[in-house]
């Protein structure tokens, strides 16, 4: 999931890349840092999971606002307007970026080969006559035809 904080004022959107960013102004204790005095040393914490954006704010001293209103926790929208303390962002959600990593080295999807029902049952015979001896498994393999009910 792609999450970014868009600033109001202007300059490039910042990415949320990690999966728990902590917001505020110490370098040494956060992820994201924002450096604006009225912004506390630990502002905020954002946690994304399952396709949404969590909001914890960490006690700040002048708050964590969402669309005008101060909250303490709760999910961010696409399209919330953001404020920590003076500073304010457009929350942006959306789907992961296009990768060519994706997949095998040179950025092409991995083939699956298909196999008929002659191919499936070489195959079935081949690994269960190795194990035949030492299973007493029941599992064998069904043609589409046996799973049909009689009408």
């Amino acid at each position: 999931m792609l999450a970014q904080l868009i600033p109001k004022n202007g300059g490039p959107p910042i990415t949320l890349h990690q999966p728990i960013t902590v917001v505020g102004r110490s370098a040494k204790l956060c992820d994201l840092v924002i450096d604006h005095a009225s912004v506390s040393k630990q502002h905020c914490m954002l946690v994304k999971t399952d396709g949404l954006l969590y909001l914890r704010d960490l006690g700040s001293t002048n708050g964590t606002r969402v669309n005008g209103q101060r909250v303490i926790r709760g999910a961010l929208l696409p399209g919330d307007q953001l404020t920590l303390s003076a500073v304010s962002f457009k929350v942006h959600l959306g789907p992961d970026l296009p990768s060519p990593t994706k997949g095998t080295a040179n950025g092409v999807t991995e083939k699956i080969p298909v196999l008929d029902d002659e191919g499936l049952n070489e195959t079935f015979r081949a690994s269960s006559s190795q194990s035949d001896e030492h299973s007493k498994s029941d599992v064998r393999l069904l043609r589409d035809s046996e799973l049909l009910f009689p009408d």
